[in-house]
């Protein structure tokens, strides 16, 4: 039974250590979401995330942090951000995909340094860009304007913050369980449940008649995040055989596996990508709205335009396949597959090994991709079609769908392997 493991867990001294140490870092976590940026209007606050409701993703991610104006405002998006423009750069500079690719752990750990390096420049952009528009008009969130000062004052915070955010995941990743980055977004996602369960029970208080929505709303989130898991969880094996070869007096090869191909290799990569492609217009036209003139009239209708639910819920769904393809495509390379494979003498029965691997894996990995890009397509519009038939989406938008359940999932789903996969290993020597 799940009580008998997880009494089991807290048995274990090392593991228990573990676990501690963790809740320890999430809630230091959390303490700093909770901590100010001086000079913050309030009032304004919660209109300026009403006009811009596409901040309401970066807030999620942050655990609310960016919402209350935190010294952790930025959460780790410029770490995940520098992370990714390194992925991206392996396509443009062969030497870049040399290092990440063939030095192996050594050249992760050099990625991973430059990672770090990159993050404070980006971090540095990012919170100054974040203060700037949190100080224009027509309602500043900061008000009176901060001077030079105090800007640098709070730029210094803000990437500091960041820096923090980076270090405690790295803290979690060697000494906790599971990769660290992912823990402290995940608990800056599930942060505002108890609160919204609270927020739910009020609103079910006040008006009765709202309970056969959130049964149905609650139902539908069950569903979804049962067909998460599933997919998630999907693989297509491709059969590989190693051939048999002798060396002195001992015989190896001859076995037969897998090679394993996600339905979604992408992970949550896509939707975050679209998703910036969409936040960049809506807030270029929401700065030139107020210009007016003509500039003005045409950044209004295009405003209007993207407003349109069924507009925005079909770009939406196409950027996130394209994004799908696109991603899979920096980041898998069926060519260096096949050539790995016949390195160490794997062939795929019934295909010659080389070239012809490579396109059969290319050939399987674009039928399988294309059940994984619908797929994350139909996550990522999944809060707004909930929303529309339960009217109960603002409060439980993670259970639904977009990069939050996606996240909660994978985090959960990996942390209960490595937890499980200590416990096997301490049965296996008490065996």
């Amino acid at each position: 039974m799940w009580y008998q493991k997880v009494l089991q867990i807290f048995k274990i001294p090392d593991l228990r250590k573990k676990i501690i140490f963790v809740l320890f870092v999430l809630a230091v976590f959390r303490l700093m979401a909770n901590i100010p940026m001086p000079g913050l209007d309030a009032s304004n606050l919660e209109s300026f995330f009403n006009r811009f409701k596409a901040l309401g993703l970066l807030s999620v991610l942050t655990g609310g942090a960016l919402s209350n104006f935190s010294i952790i405002m930025l959460g780790l998006g410029p770490y995940i951000t520098a992370v990714i423009i390194l992925q991206l750069l392996t396509m443009i500079f062969p030497q870049l995909e040399k290092i990440y690719k063939e030095e192996g752990e050594a050249g992760k750990k050099k990625f991973n340094q430059w990672g770090r390096v990159l993050t404070i420049p980006l971090a540095v952009l990012q919170s100054y860009a974040m203060l700037s528009w949190f100080q224009r008009g027509p309602s500043p969130v900061i008000y009176p304007a901060l001077g030079l000062f105090d800007t640098i004052t709070a730029i210094i915070t803000i990437t500091a913050g960041t820096v923090f955010l980076m270090w405690l995941g790295e803290l979690i990743t060697e000494k906790g369980i599971g990769n660290g980055v992912s823990i402290l977004i995940f608990a800056g996602i599930i942060a505002g449940f108890p609160m919204n369960v609270f927020q739910a029970w009020q609103d079910i208080s006040t008006d009765p008649a709202k309970i056969p929505n959130y049964i149905l709303f609650f139902v539908m989130s069950l569903v979804i995040i049962m067909a998460v898991v599933l997919i998630t969880e999907g693989r297509r094996n491709i059969p590989i055989s190693y051939a048999k070869r002798v060396r002195g007096n001992k015989m190896y090869g001859g076995v037969s596996t897998y090679l394993p191909l996600n339905i979604n290799p992408a992970g949550v990569m896509p939707i975050i990508f679209a998703m910036s492609i969409l936040i960049f217009p809506e807030m270029i036209v929401n700065f030139l709205g107020s210009a007016g003139g003509r500039m003005g009239d045409i950044a209004q209708n295009v405003s209007l335009f993207l407003a349109n639910p069924w507009v925005r819920g079909i770009l939406y769904f196409l950027l996130v396949v394209l994004f799908t393809y696109f991603y899979t495509a920096v980041t898998f390379d069926p060519k260096q597959i096949s050539q790995n494979l016949q390195r160490m003498g794997g062939f795929v029965p019934g295909i010659r090994p080389g070239d012809s691997t490579a396109k059969f894996i290319h050939f399987i990995l674009n039928r399988v991709l294309l059940i994984g890009a619908i797929f994350l397509g139909m996550i990522a519009v999944m809060p707004s079609i909930v929303g529309g038939l339960t009217g109960v989406q603002n409060n439980f938008s993670f259970l639904i769908g977009g990069t939050s359940l996606l996240i909660v999932v994978s985090v959960v789903l990996e942390t209960m392997r490595q937890i499980n996969s200590q416990l096997q290993m301490r049965d296996y020597e008490t065996f």
